[in-house]
């Protein structure tokens, strides 16, 4: 009888020995680690989570010199007043349009040039291509909007070919049917290249030996690519558009912002630079923060809508 209590004493001084450690312990454990954390979290909590208390700006009357704190409460006021204005239907729209024009055409093309750098065996080239087409990524769109202004203008090599040719050139910037694609076009051209990367990361844990299988079975390199390669990324794709959606209605403030004119305002204008000229350069600030909440509050929305949709045809998603 006792040596049968001996062995259930046992097990439990076992585990009272490996009782799990407390939190002020494993933090003093991992004292390092969490230092390195103080960057990131310092940066959260001051350009995330302190502005969060500016949003109340959106149910004041604000007045400079009481401040947000003691400025007169107006409940839904602005709310209301922004649902009732023809402009913001129209703003919300061109948001709505130039975002999903950019998914649509925008989100495939660094999977497609992942797919074609993966097939490349010459490793001096790939590397070539990649820092090419990256490159752009690393310039300001105050940059390149000056570029594209110059390219696209009468005087600049647009003008030039169209002279060429015996027509007379248009202001491309200006045109109402061509403003759209030349934003579409611009985007992916300076982010194509950065894109890739996370594609390229994730391409690279595949497992060797399931292509080293389909060359023996005499698969070709397109159905490699289509049965290998991109259900190994599939996991990637399905966050990255999950989160790519919560920022449809982010549809480029500092793109549009440098290259728009008052002539494409009625194509162009976006909920962003709607709250800029609106809610800066008016000084309607309480205005322009009911403008932001609401965007916010429907890219919530959105972003729990299509992680749902995604875990209804996937087993991937965000929670």
């Amino acid at each position: 009888m006792a040596d049968r209590s001996a062995a259930v004493a046992v097990p439990s001084a076992e585990l009272a020995e490996y009782r799990k450690p407390s939190l002020a312990k494993e933090l003093y454990r991992h004292r390092y680690l969490m230092l390195l954390m103080l960057p990131g979290i310092a940066y959260f909590v001051v350009f995330r989570y302190v502005p969060i208390y500016g949003a109340s700006l959106a149910f004041k009357d604000f007045d400079v010199y009481k401040g947000i704190l003691f400025s007169p409460w107006v409940g839904l006021t602005h709310f209301r007043r922004l649902f009732e204005q023809h402009d913001f239907a129209r703003v919300f729209w061109n948001t709505v349009e130039i975002s999903a024009l950019r998914i649509i055409f925008g989100f495939p093309m660094p999977i497609i040039l992942a797919l074609l750098l993966n097939e490349i065996f010459n490793t001096k080239f790939k590397r070539t291509v990649q820092t090419i087409s990256y490159l752009p990524h690393f310039l300001s769109w105050v940059v390149v909007a000056g570029l594209i202004t110059e390219l696209l203008s009468r005087r600049g090599m647009y003008g030039f070919i169209v002279r060429l040719l015996d027509l007379e050139p248009t202001v491309l910037l200006t045109s109402r049917t061509w403003f759209i694609p030349i934003l579409i076009i611009t985007d992916i051209w300076k982010e194509i290249g950065y894109s890739t990367i996370i594609y390229l990361a994730t391409m690279s844990s595949i497992n060797p030996e399931l292509y080293e299988a389909a060359v023996v079975d005499g698969a070709s390199r397109w159905r490699r690519a289509i049965s290998i390669t991109l259900p190994g990324i599939l996991p990637v794709v399905a966050i990255l558009l999950i989160l790519r959606m919560a920022n449809i209605l982010d549809a480029g403030f500092d793109q549009i912002f440098n290259l728009y004119n008052p002539l494409v305002y009625e194509i162009a204008d976006i909920i962003d630079t709607y709250i800029y000229r609106v809610g800066l350069q008016g000084f309607e600030f309480e205005f322009g923060t009911a403008v932001g909440l609401t965007k916010n509050v429907i890219a919530l929305v959105l972003v729990l809508a299509v992680d749902r949709i995604v875990r209804r045809f996937t087993s991937y998603g965000l929670w």
